[in-house]
């Protein structure tokens, strides 16, 4: 690709797939898209502030849960002020640039997200299984090497992954999806694209493979542990937090992985990928921190604190 067919890529205009909305359900639709936008970077922000202000949370577990609405919040701002922006407006053009930024966003939320839970999971069970070898083994260099390894895999695969469309020739304008990922832009060339798919098999391999075994492994050891612990109320609790963190990776896991592999197979309905693409983007960053906030007691506790402090100091 020469560099007059460069710039002219970066000029060109996108077109998503349309919403299809009825004139009266327009405004309805901008509303929720907004209040979907504002209260998933509200209660994000109050986790990461929480977590942040609280020394008492300075904690392996926590300093990795911090990671989560930094991704969240990059999901959501790639996705939902774009979307309610087309609706109000009525146009479903975006740029090429802007396409391939938010691509590379979303990608890069959806992979960071499922390698923070496995990092999660793996601290869960270095504290249940191990717990007196707990401090020595994540302590705080491990940690910083951990979330540092996270983010330059992450940024590097979604990165690579990105760069290897970017050296095609586009013929097509038309995305087939309702926001722009790696699996729709694909199916904009007309040349060979084997290489792309070959590597986006790798990729969802690594990391819904590798996620997936690790939190089977960490739980089944979890859970042998816990069998054969016989205090009930540390059982419990144990349970308690790892059930926080299932529900979470399995929703992210279960979703991801379908939308992304329906994009391989023209038999599925556009209609059902479509909404479980937006899934992916919407529901987990509204919902984690609700669901970390309400059911990690200590967490809770301290946002609930942090909130009362505020509130009497104004």
């Amino acid at each position: 690709m020469n560099l007059n067919d460069t710039l002219g890529y970066w000029k060109m205009e996108l077109k998503l797939e349309s919403l299809n909305l009825e004139t009266g359900n327009i405004y309805p639709a901008f509303i929720f898209g907004t209040l979907a936008y504002l209260i998933t970077i509200f209660s994000n922000m109050l986790v990461l502030t929480t977590i942040v202000l609280t020394k008492s949370l300075h904690k392996p577990m926590f300093l990795l849960l911090l990671n989560l609405p930094i991704m969240d919040m990059i999901g959501a701002t790639a996705f939902l002020p774009q979307l309610v922006t087309s609706i109000v407006s009525n146009n479903r053009a975006i740029s090429y640039p802007g396409c391939f930024l938010q691509a590379l966003s979303i990608h890069i939320y959806g992979t960071g997200n499922l390698m923070f839970l496995s990092a999660m999971a793996y601290d869960r069970y270095i504290a249940i299984c191990m717990p007196l070898r707990y401090n020595a083994i994540m302590t705080s260099n491990i940690l910083i090497r951990i979330i540092t390894i996270i983010w330059l895999v992450t940024i590097s695969l979604m990165g690579i992954l990105l760069a290897l469309f970017a050296r095609f020739k586009i013929c097509r304008n038309r995305v087939v999806d309702v926001f722009c990922n790696n699996p729709s832009l694909v199916k904009l060339v007309c040349e060979d694209s084997s290489v792309n798919n070959y590597y986006g098999l790798f990729t969802i391999i690594l990391i819904q493979g590798g996620s997936l075994l690790i939190v089977i492994y960490t739980y089944i050891q979890i859970l042998l542990t816990c069998a054969i612990t016989k205090q009930s109320d540390a059982r419990g609790k144990a349970l308690q937090t790892c059930g926080t963190h299932l529900i979470v990776f399995i929703f992210l896991e279960v979703n991801t992985a379908i939308s992304l592999i329906s994009h391989r197979f023209e038999s599925v309905s556009p209609y059902l990928r479509r909404a479980l693409g937006v899934s992916v983007v919407v529901f987990p960053p509204v919902l984690n921190p609700l669901v970390y906030g309400f059911k990690t007691q200590e967490l809770r506790r301290n946002i609930i604190r942090l909130f009362r402090r505020s509130c009497f100091s104004q």
